[in-house]
C-alpha cells in the first residue's frame, strides 16, 4: 500500500497552474492508452490528440498509443464503450478528445452533456479510467487557445492526468508496472 501524505498547512490550498505539472518520466511502464477522437473540427482535435501524444511518449516513452477515429462528439461514447469492452489490447486508460462549438441552438449543449454523461458511465462501469478531453467551446477563439496553444492544450492535460490516473489504478490493483 502506498505511503499516505498529509500537506502541511500552508499547503492546503497550492497555487493553481494552468496545466498540471508533468509528471517525472516513468521508464519502463508497459501501460496501453486508447485515443478516441472525434473527426468534426479536426483541426482542433487533431491540435489535442498530437499534444497528448507528445506528453505521453515524453513521460512514458514505452506506453502504446492506439488511436481510434469517429466520425463526432456524437459517437465518442459507443467506441470508448468498446475499447473498454476489448478482450486484448484492453487499455489501461482512454482519453476521449473532441471538440464542440456552440452555434445558433443547443443543440452543441445537449451533445456536450449527453457525451460528458457517457463518459463517466463508461468509466465507472469498466473501472477504466477515461479522461474527458470532449471540449464544448463557446467559439473558434477559445477553441484555437484550448487545442492550439501550448501553453493552456487541454489535449496536454489530459495525456497528464491520464499518465497519473495509469500509476494509480496500478498501485490500488497491485500491479507491477
Amino acid at each position: 500500500m502506498p505511503a499516505r501524505h498529509r500537506a502541511p498547512p500552508s499547503a492546503a490550498f497550492p497555487t493553481l497552474r494552468i496545466l498540471p505539472a508533468r509528471p517525472r518520466q516513468i521508464v519502463g511502464a508497459k501501460h496501453h492508452f486508447a485515443f478516441i477522437a472525434s473527426q468534426y473540427n479536426p483541426e482542433y482535435t487533431q491540435g489535442l490528440v498530437n499534444a497528448a501524444a507528445r506528453e505521453l511518449n515524453a513521460g512514458m516513452p514505452a506506453a502504446q498509443l492506439v488511436l481510434h477515429q469517429v466520425p463526432g462528439s456524437w459517437e465518442i461514447p459507443v467506441a470508448v464503450q468498446e475499447a473498454a469492452r476489448a478482450k486484448e489490447g484492453r487499455p489501461d486508460v482512454i482519453i476521449a478528445f473532441g471538440v464542440v462549438l456552440q452555434g445558433a441552438t443547443r443543440h452543441a449543449d445537449l451533445i456536450a452533456r449527453t457525451v460528458t454523461d457517457a463518459l463517466m458511465r463508461i468509466s465507472l462501469e469498466s473501472a477504466i479510467p477515461v479522461i474527458h478531453a470532449v471540449l464544448h467551446c463557446e467559439d473558434e477563439a477559445q477553441a484555437r487557445q484550448r487545442c492550439l496553444e501550448e501553453k493552456t492544450n487541454r489535449g496536454a492535460e489530459a495525456a497528464r492526468a491520464a499518465m497519473q490516473m495509469a500509476q494509480v489504478m496500478a498501485e490500488l490493483r497491485g500491479e507491477q508496472r
